[in-house]
């Protein structure tokens, strides 16, 4: 029995009133789109209230895999889950900038991305007095009106009323409204077909996306799904997945649908065929770059001079320039193999061990404001003892994720004193050892990744059977971490306490063990991790080539494609056949010939240096930028604390004070992300270099290289072609050499001329960047 108001035009806008006995029908089109056709109705009058008396017809089921659109979804019933979500989806409505959003718009919030279904359906239908949906006049619903623009709409006018998007929602809303048949419903894999693509460009080619749903049914959700270009200025993908190249080079189209996402890399060849060139591999990087060349028809740079070679390598390796006297000596020697053998003397150098212990510090954030002093020194002679005896990176994973015992005898244990929450170390960990950014996760899925939020609290479940003990020497920094149950230390109710540590789906065994992290060591540095040799590679890659084969290097992911992946799982084949050996990754990418490409200012073809057609200019890290301004100048800065002679790149944390260092962007250790450290050059920069009063009083130093240079009894052209060794590594040629003495005659004095002359190469582009 359903009762309604005496007042019939209020409630059903279409109902026809009968009279008050038994009739064969009823003619109610508002109940008859709610329920099945009605077969049989007795009104019965009441006062006040008229009372309906209803008989259906049986409801027939529509049979088979959901489709979208036709006939066959008018017939069959409309899925919350299968149907609706995938609709707010596509429209935009449960994207982080609309009602995704964690305080949602205009009142109406959804899980971002529809990770939440019950939710989703509880705002939609009964939040706000229910007034989204109208069951009984389904084009009066807001959910209806609003994304087609009949009324105000923050978000704008959605899709139109022959859309399929519009006739979903419409049809859901008519059926009722109903809950998901099935609220454990999911996609448990979608395919993208093609998986990559090739196309010239201004052509296109179409996407086919296939979802399986969890309950087996297979779905073409071709339309549904949601695209995004990773670079709009090179590729453009429609709504309904048509794939346009708009230039030649590569990117990614990003496809996503109700949580799970895949790439296409798309692929614009720059000739129609392959463009004849010389080039010998010297090994398997060059032979994979070289492959990926006459794919795309690029011709690559000539092999750099050994002046380019010798200055590059220096600071690459060791973040030193050659002196005058390695430069000549490099150039002149007629050895047919020394440039390997110039690699291999860099690498056992000790400037080897500040620069990379320099660099790995930062990620690891060595810095008294997280340790203190004493604990500041024990952290930073761990690191550079990691560097100088070369520990494969599976140790050094293992090393700080086990870490424990006192923070003064062990400096691992800084890891746990930089990082105290167990979300993030969670982060943390994810980040420098998997190149994977799980802050996402924290709150939501990951809507870029697969990671939900279970995979991210079970990581953080490894780091919650820890406790800090003060030892007696500091109250703050003077502990040892000692393991203690989850039920006498765990404060996070988001982190369960009665279930074991969990590991993207893969429970830890904690029955009789001591420390749950071992198994965490011991799965991410596992040979069948994909994520951890990888990210290591990517990261030594990037330092030496000025860009990652995944970018940013730190962010692996479904979405995030790398732009050569047989070459890196090539190099990561290699770096696992030698043990995970740091310096055998940097001896076999800067003997590839690849590597010693010369540079380009001003490439017309792969200007982003995407294929490795030429060296990409990088500007110098300010701890190294600082050490070679010194070392051209022939002085040492002067830092409060440490000892006379001490080089920038040997500087503990970034508390000892520093201007030109703060100017040009060194990290302030305050996130594991290589973006914490900027090489950008910007206005700041250009002016201390043109003004500075420090770096004037280093050119004039009275016991610096040029006023020795001046006291002795060379020549002006003798003078300098030694500044422009120090400095670039190279000679000058025979034009700069004219201009430069006419420079050095013209000036005020000889000392004023040959002051201006090591300012201007100061700030030249061939000194501030490596090439």
């Amino acid at each position: 029995m359903i009762m309604i108001s005496r007042s019939p035009a209020r409630s059903f806008p279409s109902l026809a009133v009968l009279p008050s006995e038994r009739v064969p029908a009823i003619h109610c089109p508002a109940l008859n789109s709610v329920f099945p056709p009605v077969r049989h109705a007795s009104v019965l009058s009441a006062t006040g209230f008229v009372f309906l008396l209803l008989t259906w017809q049986p409801a027939v089921a529509a049979a088979g895999p959901a489709v979208e659109g036709g006939s066959e979804s008018r017939s069959r019933r409309i899925d919350f889950i299968r149907d609706v979500s995938p609709v707010l989806s596509k429209a935009g409505c449960n994207g982080g900038k609309c009602h995704g959003s964690f305080q949602g718009r205009g009142g109406f919030r959804l899980s971002l991305f529809g990770f939440d279904p019950a939710a989703d359906h509880e705002a939609i239908t009964a939040h706000a007095r229910g007034r989204r949906v109208s069951l009984t006049a389904p084009d009066a619903s807001l959910l209806l009106q609003k994304p087609l623009g009949e009324v105000p709409h923050g978000g704008g006018r959605r899709f139109g009323r022959d859309d399929a998007l519009y006739q979903t929602l419409r049809q859901w809303i008519a059926q009722g409204a109903g809950k998901p048949a099935d609220a454990a419903l999911t996609v448990s894999s979608i395919v993208v077909e093609p998986a990559a693509i090739v196309v010239a460009a201004e052509q296109s080619q179409s996407l086919k996306v296939t979802a399986t749903w969890s309950d087996g049914v297979v779905q073409d959700v071709t339309r549904l799904t949601v695209y995004e270009s990773r670079d709009e200025s090179r590729v453009e993908v429609s709504p309904a997945g048509s794939v346009l190249a708009l230039r030649p080079g590569r990117s990614a189209v990003t496809v996503s649908f109700m949580g799970q996402v895949s790439a296409v890399t798309v692929t614009s060849p720059y000739a129609e065929e392959a463009v004849p060139f010389d080039f010998v591999p010297q090994n398997f990087v060059d032979g994979l770059v070289a492959k990926e060349w006459r794919a795309v028809g690029l011709v690559p740079a000539p092999l750099c001079d050994d002046a380019t070679f010798v200055r590059r390598v220096y600071l690459d390796l060791i973040g030193t320039l050659p002196t005058p006297v390695e430069v000549r000596g490099f150039v002149a020697s007629t050895e047919t193999g020394k440039r390997v053998a110039l690699i291999d003397s860099l690498l056992g150098r000790q400037e080897y061990v500040d620069h990379w212990a320099h660099k790995w510090a930062d990620l690891l954030r060595v810095h008294r404001r997280y340790v203190g002093d004493k604990g500041l020194w024990s952290f930073w002679g761990w690191v550079q003892n990691v560097v100088r005896e070369n520990w494969p990176v599976d140790r050094v994973a293992r090393e700080l994720i086990t870490a424990r015992g006192s923070l003064f005898s062990n400096g691992a244990t800084a890891y746990y004193f930089t990082d105290t929450k167990p979300d993030d170390l969670a982060e943390t960990t994810a980040q420098l050892f998997l190149g994977v950014r799980l802050q996402c996760a924290r709150c939501h899925h990951h809507p870029y990744e697969v990671w939900s939020q279970e995979d991210y609290y079970g990581l953080a479940s490894f780091f919650t059977r820890l406790e800090l003990k003060d030892n007696g020497d500091n109250a703050r920094f003077g502990g040892a971490k000692l393991l203690r149950p989850v039920a006498q230390v765990q404060k996070d109710r988001r982190i369960a306490m009665d279930v074991p540590p969990a590991l993207f789906g893969k429970a830890a065994e904690t029955e009789g063990v001591d420390d749950v992290r071992v198994q965490l060591a011991d799965w991410i540095t596992s040979p069948d991790n994909a994520f951890f040799t990888r990210s290591f590679v990517n990261r030594y890659w990037s330092y030496l080539m000025g860009r990652g084969l995944v970018e940013p290097v730190d962010d692996f992911r479904a979405t995030n494609p790398p732009t050569h992946p047989e070459l890196l799982d090539a190099l990561n084949a290699d770096f696992v056949a030698h043990g995970l050996d740091v310096k055998h990754l940097l001896r076999t990418i800067c003997n590839s010939r690849v590597y010693q490409l010369e540079s380009v200012v001003a490439p017309q073809r792969d200007q982003d240096g995407t294929f490795y057609t030429h060296r990409r200019f990088s500007r110098l890290s300010a701890a190294v930028l600082l050490d070679a301004v010194d070392q051209v100048c022939g002085t040492h800065e002067t830092f409060p604390g440490m000892p006379a002679g001490t080089r920038a790149q040997q500087l503990p944390d970034p508390q000892i004070p520093s201007y030109f260092l703060d100017a040009f962007g060194r990290s302030v250790r305050s996130s594991p992300c290589e973006c914490a450290t900027s090489e950008s050059p910007d206005l700041a920069q250009a002016l201390h270099l043109i003004n500075s009063v420090n770096l004037n009083g280093k050119i004039s130093a009275p016991d610096g290289r040029l006023a020795a240079a001046l006291k002795s009894d060379r020549s002006d052209a003798e003078i300098v072609t030694e500044l422009y060794l120090t400095a670039l590594a190279r000679e000058p040629r025979p034009q700069e050499l004219e201009i430069a003495i006419r420079l050095v005659s013209e000036s005020d004095s000889r000392e004023a001329g040959f002051e201006d002359l090591t300012w201007t190469l100061l700030n030249s582009t061939a000194f501030l960047f490596n090439h």
